[in-house]
């Protein structure tokens, strides 16, 4: 029953539109009307400009690092023992970012909140996929090609030095996930049509 009911909350707190609500709050702008009409971070930095791309990006991440800490808040809070791997929340809350239910089942491509689990989860592997994501970044200075280049480098690091089966796995699937999402990108990127960045 708990379970099942965490399940749901991930995929809802997932679901929560953090460019659609910043956009039309703040803005007074959709962005899904805009750009390449994706709800994510890196439509709004192309939208909306740097500070609410910041604050889509933060919110989208934390939304997969509360998913996975759920099971922490129900032990902390109701002293109930959450008897499954978080990591299995946080990818609800991606589902629910990819396709929200608050946004007509449009919604973003899993790069920020797939990071904000492993936030949650493994910290330094956190911050190796971030470094990494800003020196593809630098080098390239696309954002679709660094946020793949980020995902296989956690996925390649996992499985050298983590022996949490269960983690690989759901990196595995986090990153087929990005690399899915990203394919018109991809194709955008050999093409040489590809928007690039240019506030880095």
């Amino acid at each position: 029953m708990i379970i099942g009911l965490l399940i749901i909350l991930a995929y809802l707190i997932g679901s929560i539109p953090s460019g659609l609500i910043i956009g039309k709050t703040f803005y007074n702008i959709d962005i899904r009307e805009h750009g390449s009409g994706n709800l994510g971070g890196t439509n709004s930095f192309r939208v909306l400009g740097k500070k609410a791309g910041f604050a889509v990006t933060i919110s989208d991440i934390l939304k997969g690092t509360i998913a996975t800490l759920l099971p922490l808040v129900v032990a902390l809070i109701w002293n109930v023992d959450v008897e499954i791997n978080p990591l299995i929340f946080g990818i609800f809350a991606v589902v629910g970012h990819m396709y929200p239910l608050f946004a007509g089942f449009k919604g973003g491509k899993a790069v920020a909140t797939s990071a904000g689990i492993l936030l949650g989860h493994e910290p330094l592997l956190f911050i190796i996929i971030l470094a990494v994501f800003f020196l593809t970044l630098y080098i390239s200075k696309y954002v679709s090609l660094s946020s793949m280049v980020a995902g296989l480098a956690g996925l390649v690091y996992s499985l050298i030095l983590w022996d949490d089966k269960l983690l690989i796995f759901i990196l595995l699937v986090l990153t087929i996930f990005v690399v899915y999402r990203h394919r018109a990108n991809i194709k955008r990127i050999i093409n040489k049509t590809e928007p690039k960045v240019s506030w880095l």
